[in-house]
């Protein structure tokens, strides 16, 4: 797959450039400057340089990146909810490793957005605590206390500096996600999320009394009314932030419906920082590291297909560059999250389908996000004030953001040409097997725990299926002047913004 079909044009040193050409392509910089290691340069002006590095007002900066934390809390905070308890940590100690994954997630989504060298995707991309490590991690440690969240944090250090390794041959893989794949893989990433929201529109807690509750869905229902209500009659800015606006106004109303919970409020401290190995010093045992390092295989091929549908969604192609950089903030972010006692980082989709809804694009907006995030964790009553937000309230807003993800997939579907050869079978098998996990839960009950850390993720598994079918079909046994032939554009055609739909008279 071509990532880049344009090279950037930019004048020789001491030259003047013509004025009847302009930069073109994704990267390109008006300003005649050298990009950047990652692909870009990060010094663009923001009123003539690429929307992805412009900096916004700090009033719009600040709300549009809680508006990020929103759209995420819950699910940074969910895994140490559930893995604490678990293990056999009391109420307050899985309190601070709340509180340490918002801090990480923090950190790991400043290395994405701002980062330094060759670290960092520099896109509006959210790191956080990963979903796919909940099982294993439980495996490891259940009922071990101390040691058990020790083991743990050592079998991810190990894996975050593996992946970190591997970035530079995984990101390489690029080649094999064109529209097809990656459409596919979108359209899963959208759908898979879509019984997160509506959980949370339940209630969150299977084992509460008023789990699914008529007030639980009703208020769902309402906020999510709001949001659409207030996308269709705001203009501008306060347009751009309809989901903060919805989530605020649907707490408010949460409030005399009594399922709004202040009891964190009163609990949380002022001010506590991650002690480094709070829990004890990282221990090492080799069937955790072997678990851990599975994950974060699977973490990696997520974030490869979040970093191509994100790349798709700002109008900046990521190429194996900006991959490798997200790659490895990814993992740097995993090996050190164990110091201040975090889990292992992956890529948040929510937060691709604000990017979609809202347009705006800035990673400057994500990074001011990651900053509110490590406040946040060194400020426990601020956090709390986040967590006031019910579940089901959360959840009705969620319905939006997920379903965006799933509409950027199906728009990027349109550009596949599924009318040519067997890509639409690709689409068909790779979806098929990706929605087994959401539509049976059960479904591979009997199969070894090590391979349900794969099978379990309908992302993992349609991804796999939708890259070996694409191999199967699209490139082994081709004769290379045949795949150029169908590649090269005519001399009449013009290349289309694949984020576009065509317009039928």
């Amino acid at each position: 797959m071509c990532i880049r079909d344009r090279q950037n044009t930019t004048p020789a040193p001491g030259t003047t450039p013509d004025p009847g050409t302009t930069p073109t392509g994704p990267d390109a910089d008006p300003a005649g400057r050298d990009a950047h290691p990652a692909g870009r340069d990060a010094t663009a002006d923001p009123d003539r340089g690429h929307p992805v590095d412009e900096t916004l007002p700090p009033l719009k900066m600040f709300t549009s990146g809680l508006q990020h934390v929103a759209a995420m809390y819950a699910g940074v905070v969910a895994p140490p909810m559930i893995v604490g308890p678990a293990v056999g940590l009391t109420a307050k100690e899985t309190a601070f490793l709340m509180g340490a994954s918002l801090f990480t997630a923090g950190i790991a989504t400043l290395l994405q957005t701002l980062g330094f060298w060759r670290i960092g995707a520099r896109l509006p991309f959210v790191n956080g605590v990963s979903f796919a490590g909940v099982t294993p991690m439980i495996a490891i440690g259940k009922d071990r206390g101390h040691d058990g969240i020790a083991v743990i944090f050592g079998a991810i250090m190990v894996a975050g500096v593996l992946g970190f390794l591997l970035a530079p041959y995984f990101c390489k893989l690029v080649r094999f996600f064109p529209p097809v794949v990656t459409g596919t893989v979108i359209t899963l990433i959208g759908v898979s999320l879509l019984p997160v929201a509506f959980n949370w529109s339940q209630g969150g807690d299977a084992t509460a009394p008023d789990h699914g509750s008529t007030t639980n869905i009703t208020m769902a229902a309402v906020t999510l009314v709001i949001v659409l209500a207030l996308r269709k009659l705001l203009r501008g800015f306060l347009q751009q932030i309809a989901i903060l606006l919805g989530l605020v106004i649907g707490t408010l109303i949460a409030i005399p419906v009594g399922i709004t919970d202040f009891g964190a409020l009163g609990d949380a401290g002022l001010v506590g920082f991650p002690t480094p190995f709070h829990f004890g010093g990282p221990q090492f045992e080799t069937a955790a590291i072997v678990s851990m390092c599975i994950v974060m295989l699977i973490c990696m091929t997520e974030s490869t297909a979040d970093m191509l549908a994100l790349g798709k969604i700002v109008g900046r192609p990521a190429d194996e560059r900006t991959i490798e950089g997200g790659l490895r903030a990814d993992t740097l972010g995993s090996a050190l999250s164990p110091l201040f006692n975090g889990f292992m980082c992956s890529a948040f989709a929510q937060n691709i389908g604000l990017v979609a809804m809202t347009k705006v694009r800035s990673r400057f907006v994500v990074a001011a996000g990651g900053v509110i995030l490590v406040v946040l964790g060194l400020v426990p009553v601020a956090a709390s004030v986040i967590a006031l937000v019910p579940l089901p309230v959360l959840g009705g807003a969620g319905i939006v953001l997920f379903g965006s993800v799933a509409a950027s997939g199906i728009q990027t579907l349109a550009t596949a040409a599924l009318e040519k050869g067997e890509n639409a079978l690709i689409v068909a098998a790779a979806v098929g097997v990706g929605l087994v996990p959401i539509a049976a839960p059960d479904f591979y009950h009997a199969f070894p725990q090590d391979l349900l850390v794969v099978l379990d993720s309908g992302i993992s598994t349609g991804c796999v299926v939708a890259i070996l079918l694409n191999l199967a079909f699209n490139h082994l046994g081709r004769r290379p002047d045949a795949d150029a032939a169908e590649e090269e554009p005519t001399a009449t055609e013009q290349p289309k913004d694949p984020m576009v739909l065509p317009v039928v008279p």
